[in-house]
């Protein structure tokens, strides 16, 4: 998982386009890791759809992520599986996926960030950073809770909720490994909404 730049979330929501033309998009416009997140949908399209995604993100080089879904993510060969605080437990999915797959876990809090960690977690999804529109995740965090977080783990931090071109230097300088972004890059033109994150990631030195 490219835990230096950003991380694409799928939403259905701020876009016209189809998931497919949409992470189509994304993946030629620069973006390496995206992240299937569905809810709503019978598992049996969340599968076809996580398996189109998996055939489209091994054109471009990039990594994939499922959320949720353990035996889902196992089925289509994804990079991984992101777990929420309510879904299978962390050392199940671990049982199911085994060593070579990337776990990233939410987080909300300290407590939860250093479990996750402890139980072998690959990576720690942190926030809402900021206010979002995308997903009801509660009272943003801030910048001073990222900054405890780093200092308290040493696993990757992908900073989510709310960041866009004008806070990303923030929460970049404040020891995110990445950022995962849905709205930001959906609102406009998403080519030119990915090339405006790419220059202020460059221009911090964060991708090499």
């Amino acid at each position: 998982m490219y835990l230096n730049g950003i991380c694409f979330i799928t939403a259905r929501k701020g876009s016209c386009l189809t998931l497919k033309e949409t992470v189509t998009l994304v993946l030629s416009a620069g973006v390496k890791c995206i992240q299937y997140r569905e809810k709503d949908k019978s598992r049996r399209d969340i599968y076809r759809e996580a398996l189109m995604l998996r055939e489209l993100t091994d054109k471009f080089g990039a990594s994939f992520i499922v959320n949720d879904y353990t035996d889902i993510a196992l089925a289509v060969n994804a990079d991984g599986v992101h777990l929420g605080q309510k879904d299978l437990p962390l050392k199940e999915a671990r049982n199911i996926l085994g060593r070579e797959k990337i776990i990233g876990v939410s987080t909300h809090n300290i407590d939860e960030a250093i479990a996750a960690e402890a139980g072998g977690a690959d990576y720690i999804g942190f926030g809402p950073i900021f206010h979002t529109v995308t997903k009801d995740a509660g009272k943003p965090k801030g910048i001073a809770a990222l900054r405890e977080i780093k200092k308290l783990t040493k696993i990757p931090v992908v900073a989510i909720g709310g960041i866009n071109t004008e806070n990303l230097e923030s929460v970049i300088d404040s020891g995110a490994g990445a950022v995962a972004v849905a709205s930001a890059i959906l609102k406009g033109n998403i080519s030119e909404n990915i090339t405006r994150f790419l220059k202020v990631l460059y221009r911090e030195n964060q991708i090499v």
